[in-house]
């Protein structure tokens, strides 16, 4: 109990006085989440609207398999990912295995259908509610489209960061294309499973107090969200 207590306050003592490996690590893990977000933001909220307002055979089974890929399991992405950027894979004369880009393209990848199947969802909903009106006016399926994504934008700001919760407490994929690389790839996730292996209990717990007030951030700031979009739809 007395080794808890002294880890503890040591933990402490980190995050107090900035401590320069916590912030090299917070921010690496911020930097490497943030721009995996919005790459798979914008490729996945067009295709999550384009896919709720199309109509085509076998529809039905693309939306059942996206919402499937919402709980694809971190490490298998990371093998994947792994292969393609090896030595021997497609995308391996890149060079970037073991880099920031790698756990990028493995968080993004993770975070895709999450954002999309949430953002068909809404997309539908709306699109029940604002059709007669948008058909009225001649609309585009791409006017309607972007007339629906803007409208809705601060629910879907909502599944943006549901996303961003999802990367930045990964740690499976980006464990296995990022190497957990002292100051080059050490995230938060991966150095608190490497501390705590090595008994390096006040760095863990530290590391570990932060990534817990962001994810307790972000949720508030999705709760904000979401009322505020619940009272401009009234």
């Amino acid at each position: 109990m007395q080794e808890i207590s002294q880890s503890l306050s040591l933990a402490v003592a980190l995050i107090t006085s900035l401590d320069s490996t916590l912030l090299s690590i917070a921010g690496l893990s911020l930097r490497v989440s943030g721009i995996a977000v919005l790459a798979a933001a914008l490729l996945a909220l067009p295709f999550g609207a384009w896919l709720a307002l199309a109509r085509f055979p076998g529809r039905q089974g693309v939306i059942a398999v996206l919402n499937g890929m919402m709980g694809l399991p971190p490490v298998v992405v990371g093998l994947l990912v792994y292969l393609m950027l090896s030595r021997a894979g497609p995308l391996g004369p890149l060079g970037i295995l073991f880099t920031p880009a790698a756990m990028m393209i493995a968080q993004a990848l993770l975070i895709f259908p999450i954002i999309a199947a949430l953002a068909r969802q809404v997309i539908e909903d709306a699109w029940g509610e604002y059709r007669e009106q948008l058909v009225s006016l001649n609309a585009s399926r791409a006017q309607c489209m972007r007339a629906l994504l803007w409208d809705m934008r601060f629910t879907l700001t909502t599944a943006v960061l549901a996303g961003f919760g999802r990367a930045i407490a990964e740690v499976g994929a980006v464990m296995i294309v990022g190497g957990n690389i002292d100051g080059v790839t050490r995230l938060m996730t991966t150095a608190i499973a490497l501390e705590t292996s090595k008994g390096d209990l006040p760095l863990a717990l530290a590391l570990g107090v932060v990534l817990i007030t962001m994810v307790i951030t972000i949720n508030l700031a999705a709760q904000w969200v979401k009322s505020t979009a619940m009272k401009k739809h009234g």
